[in-house]
């Protein structure tokens, strides 16, 4: 009878926990170099992602469910003044069932003119349909864009090739790249190579370059893959860099991308690098959808 008890208030222990937990926020950060020269500053792209396995989902009609999210972003200069902030409802797809394992992501993309400094990034979720605290995540945000030699803007990190071809609304353009976003980086099941995007400033026009991928772990010095790729250096608008690194082979774990551009005389003109994780054994949507 006592065993029967306690195993009775453990779950209902469990599911007052699961319910009190605040809805997952995924902050992606991505900058780029202000190309109009008479604004200054840095273009801030901010991907927002929640987890539609963390909300609530509520009955709109027969067998159909729907969840929702309030996000509040925000850039703070050191004195606490916002230079920007916003707020948005994202809804993700509507299910026919609750109880389906995968439940999409929802995700918002800004785009913000910011100046040279230093920043926090803040995000705020809240479910909306289920009270309890909110999830606040932060991420540093510093912005220097004034360097006249070769420089690479920040990697995004992608769940499919960088394509010219628009054939998915919901995805994010880019000097005329449609992007699918790998929401924190993440590999999971089915994802055998990484794909990304970045964008070379200052390279001299018609310039060949030699382009080098490096993917080792956060402590290592050693390759565990190394891939090569060619580009030309493009005139009056920056260069895009886009590539992609075969993981297939690679074990679970955290991981670097590392992103070299060399000149025909192999010297390193610029380097960049991303963090990113791989779960095998783990199911995520490629990409998230856009409200």
């Amino acid at each position: 009878m006592m065993r029967a008890a306690l195993t009775l208030l453990f779950f209902l222990l469990l599911g007052a926990a699961q319910a009190a937990a605040p809805p997952q926020l995924v902050l992606d950060v991505a900058r780029f170099r202000n190309e109009n020269v008479a604004v200054k500053g840095a273009v801030v792209e901010v991907y927002a992602t929640v987890s539609g396995q963390s909300l609530t989902y509520k009955r709109r009609g027969p067998k159909l469910f729907q969840a929702a999210a309030t996000v509040t972003l925000e850039i703070i200069r050191p004195d606490g003044a916002a230079v920007y902030q916003e707020t948005v409802l994202l809804k993700p797809p509507v299910l026919r069932d609750t109880t389906a394992v995968i439940k999409n992501p929802i995700s918002f993309q800004k785009r913000i003119v910011v100046p040279d400094g230093s920043y926090v990034l803040r995000g705020q979720v809240r479910d909306q349909y289920k009270g309890g605290t909110a999830n606040i995540v932060e991420v540093p945000l510093v912005l220097q864009s004034t360097s006249i030699k070769p420089v690479l803007s920040d990697i995004v990190l992608l769940a499919k090739p960088a394509s010219r071809t628009i054939a998915d609304g919901n995805n994010f353009i880019r000097n005329g790249f449609s992007l699918t976003r790998a929401p924190g980086g993440l590999y999971a099941r089915g994802a055998e190579k990484v794909y990304f995007y970045s964008e070379l400033h200052n390279a001299t026009a018609d310039q060949p370059l030699t382009l080098r991928y490096r993917l080792r772990t956060p402590t290592a010095t050693k390759d565990l893959v190394t891939t090569t790729g060619s580009v030309t250096g493009a005139s009056g608008k920056p260069t895009v860099v886009s590539g992609e690194v075969d993981i297939s082979k690679v074990p679970a774990g955290e991981y670097v991308l590392l992103v070299e551009v060399r000149n025909a005389k192999n010297q390193l003109l610029a380097s960049q690098t991303a963090k990113l994780s791989r779960n095998p054994d783990d199911y995520a949507p490629a990409g998230a959808v856009t409200p």
